[in-house]
Order: structure tokens, then sequence, then C-alpha cells
């Protein structure tokens, strides 16, 4: 069972700074990924270290060559650099299988059958069905099938999901999770928040969270700077590295841009992107001027923090 100490304080990472900035090349960069890349780059300059870029092209569906070579431009345009060649996550699968096998030889994965529908069916039948940062949680149909449904199914090449079941890896863990936000403050782990996660599906066969997880592993990226809709992942994050051993970075997570009506720019707002400000003559040094509070701000913040 998981001790109910205090949760320990992560220790500081030793040696060079190392953000990433880690788009996903589904379509054009816009103004607060320029946000986002100035801040990671920003920081990483300012306290010596070293800034990469991975492109997070897991999702064959949806990702295009194009794009990924649209962000390189609109990178390049504001001024950024990379002395390592860029990771692309589609190279990386044989990485993401060898994380899933030890987690399945650990049992902490089961397969998950239930489509879509199916869950949503399910969900809706319980009016108290709890719910997470991402809505409704999975309500844990398969992990309760006996060893021989789960033989039966699998062998009938029955479509499946690999989810982690997260309160057994919970219990796994002999401290506390936490981690360091440079902005928040040590924060307590709360997997639970998001229920059992699928980590791998037939079509995609891994999640944004293992992959980011054992990527930021491989690279040593030791401060990860990103915005705050991704906060709450963290906590499924801390998690996955616990579970493989892994270092859990320092993090950060900024405000977010807006547009008029107080929505978060999204891809779809053309009209944002990178590539359309400089279409109509905007320059790097202007965007990079009009960003510059936000993004001094954030980097008083880490480089205050992270020197402590």
């Amino acid at each position: 069972m998981m001790s109910t100490a205090a949760p320990q304080t992560p220790s500081k990472p030793v040696g060079r700074i190392v953000t990433r900035f880690a788009p996903s090349p589904t379509g054009l960069l816009h103004k607060g990924h320029g946000l986002s890349a100035l801040i990671a780059h920003g920081v990483a300059r300012r306290l010596g270290g070293d800034f990469l870029l991975r492109i997070e092209d897991i999702d064959a569906g949806r990702c295009r060559p194009e794009f990924a070579a649209a962000l390189e431009r609109d990178l390049t345009w504001l001024g950024l650099d990379w002395r390592r060649p860029p990771m692309k996550q589609s190279d990386r699968f044989g990485a993401y299988a060898a994380a899933l096998d030890r987690l399945k030889a650990d049992g902490l994965l089961y397969p998950c059958f239930c489509t879509r529908r199916e869950i949503r069916e399910e969900i809706a039948r319980s009016p108290s069905a709890p719910h997470g940062p991402d809505g409704p949680l999975y309500p844990g149909t398969c992990r309760f099938l006996s060893h021989r449904e789960r033989t039966e199914k699998l062998a009938s090449g029955m479509a499946h999901a690999w989810r982690l079941d997260v309160r057994a890896a919970t219990d796994r863990l002999d401290q506390p999770l936490a981690w360091d936000d440079l902005g928040a403050g040590i924060r307590k782990g709360d997997p639970e928040c998001f229920g059992d996660v699928v980590l791998a599906r037939k079509d995609t066969p891994t999640s944004y969270h293992l992959a980011v997880v054992v990527d930021d592993a491989a690279q040593g990226v030791n401060l990860v700077t990103r915005g705050r809709d991704l906060f709450e992942a963290t906590h499924i994050h801390v998690l996955l590295q616990r579970l493989l051993d892994l270092p859990t970075p320092r993090y950060f997570h900024h405000d977010l841009l807006t547009d008029d009506d107080g929505r978060r720019l999204a891809k779809r707002d053309k009209s944002a992107t990178l590539e359309t400000m400089r279409a109509r003559g905007i320059s790097a040094e202007a965007l990079s001027r009009d960003l510059a509070p936000m993004v001094e701000a954030a980097m008083h913040a880490i480089t205050r923090r992270f020197a402590a």
C-alpha cells in the first residue's frame, strides 16, 4: 500500500538545464505556441542550458509532414534554434512498446474491450459517475473481467485498448507522489483523479501520457515548461515516471493566451497562426515584443525558483 507520509520534496536536477518544445503537427502553430516556445527557449538560454525540439506525431491520422515542416519554419522565423536534431515520436514506437511491456509484466495494465459508445452508455446509467479533469471517468468495466474472459477475448482478436490500473499502480508505491511546480510549489500527485487512463490503442500504439514521459527521460529533459491546460496531466506523468523508474523533471505551467471572447487559442483560429501573422507583415520582433511581458514573467518565476 502507498505510504500516507508527506510527499518527499523532489530533488533538484543536476547538470545543465534541458528544456523542450513539443508540438503536434496537426495544424499550424498559433500565437500561444509561440509563447510556449519562447519561454522554453528563453529560460534554457538564460540558464546556460539546452533547448530541444520534439515532434509529437504519434497520431498518424491527424499529423501531416507539411505541418511538421511549417512548425520548424515558424520557430526559425521567431529566432529560435536547437542544437540537436528534432526527435520524432513516430520513430520511437519500439521504446513505447518496451515501456508498455514492462507495465504489463508488472500486472498494471489490463485490456479494455469497451467501445466509446458502451462507455458513454454505462456512464449515463450512473448519474453519480465520478468526474475528473477530462470529464467522466471510465467506470472500470473491463477491470473486473476474469483472466479467462480476457484471454478468450484477446484470442478472438477483439479490438481493445490497454488501460493503466491506477489504483493497483498507486498501491505499489512506497512513497507518495509529488512534483515541484516552479509556479505552484510542491504538489501532491493524485493520479486517481483521471481514473484508468488509456496508454495504447490498436490504431495508436501509445498515448500522449506514456510517450511524453518516456521521451522526456530519453532526452534528459529536467525542466518541462508548458501551458496550464496540461497541469492536471502531471498527476499521471509523475505516476508513470515512478512506475518506470524514470526521473521526474521540474515543471512550470504558464498562463494561456485567449481570444477576445476569453477562449483559449486553438489551431482552428487561423487568424492567430504564426504563418498568417508573417503573411500580414507582422515581424518576429514585433510578436516577441508583444509576448515579452508574459515571457519575462514566466522566466523570472522559473529562474528565481530554479536557482533557489
